[in-house]
């Protein structure tokens, strides 16, 4: 066997395992919760004012513009519903994500969210923007995140409140 093989073999080896998926899937929660909340944050003032240090909006006003120009079918009231709307959405996606609550369900709808996001962007601001902000890259960890095997779903609240639910069955306790 060349060292090339051997290097493949072991590659494809570690790829498949429990450690590989849990190390990938808690990057990938995390990383997607702290896009979601810097996200939230920045409309809120949090990070600073607009144009600094790589602020994109500095306030919801800045904010809701932008909702505008991704959405320029809507109506001035229907932009603040649909801003409020995403704005709650991508807390409680951020917030679930961290927490490892709901982990599946979470990353299904953080791919959708991620997905229209990136659609709007693509065709109402510029083909570019969602490739230069990776919301493509975002969403397609997101589903990765989704179609994990259950045992690669670790450190999550999910598997303290519901030791059952979306983990690998567990073997019976043997007695004697």
């Amino acid at each position: 066997m060349t060292r090339w093989n051997e290097l493949t073999a072991y590659v494809d080896g570690a790829a498949g395992g429990r450690r590989s998926w849990a190390v990938a899937t808690v990057v990938a929660r995390l990383a997607l919760a702290a896009g979601f909340l810097s996200a939230v944050a920045d409309r809120f003032g949090l990070w600073g004012e607009a144009g600094t240090n790589a602020v994109a909006w500095g306030d919801y006003d800045a904010y809701l513009a932008y909702v505008h120009d991704l959405a320029p079918y809507l109506s001035g009231g229907l932009v603040d519903v649909a801003g409020g709307a995403a704005t709650a959405v991508e807390l409680v996606l951020g917030g679930t994500l961290l927490l490892g609550v709901w982990v599946r369900l979470s990353a299904w709808a953080s791919a959708a969210v991620l997905c229209g996001f990136a659609l709007s962007m693509f065709f109402f601001a510029d083909f570019e923007a969602p490739l230069n902000s990776s919301v493509f890259s975002a969403a397609a960890a997101a589903l990765l995140l989704a179609l994990a095997p259950a045992d690669g779903l670790v450190l999550t609240l999910d598997r303290r409140l519901a030791p059952g639910r979306d983990t690998v069955p567990r073997e019976p306790a043997r007695r004697g």
